[in-house]
């Protein structure tokens, strides 16, 4: 799973049949503290997502299993919104080391 944010949507006047009615994301990847990661996703969204909203995206065979997404032509999901990321200690303590450098 990808933890990312929405930044955006597509449009797409013409597209597969099987994608008709479904909402296209435009996600960036995020590390666990929400800082940004290299590249974008265009996701379809199954759980009604919105503008800046944190989001759990799966990708490949697991997107085509999602709910709304069964045999239709998709390689990213988004399947989640999420609330809170909660690291253990020793992440935590990696993390402010990390930021200090």
């Amino acid at each position: 799973m990808i933890l990312g944010r929405i930044v955006g949507t597509v449009v797409a006047t013409r597209k597969d049949p099987r994608l008709e009615g479904k909402k296209l994301l435009v996600v960036k990847p995020v590390s666990p503290e929400g800082a940004d990661e290299a590249g974008y996703l265009v996701a379809v969204d199954t759980v009604d997502a919105g503008f800046r909203e944190t989001v759990l995206i799966v990708s490949g065979s697991s997107a085509r299993l999602a709910a709304e997404c069964k045999d239709r032509p998709v390689d990213a999901a988004i399947i989640g919104i999420v609330d809170v990321v909660d690291l253990d200690s020793q992440h935590e303590a990696e993390l402010a080391a990390a930021r200090r450098r």
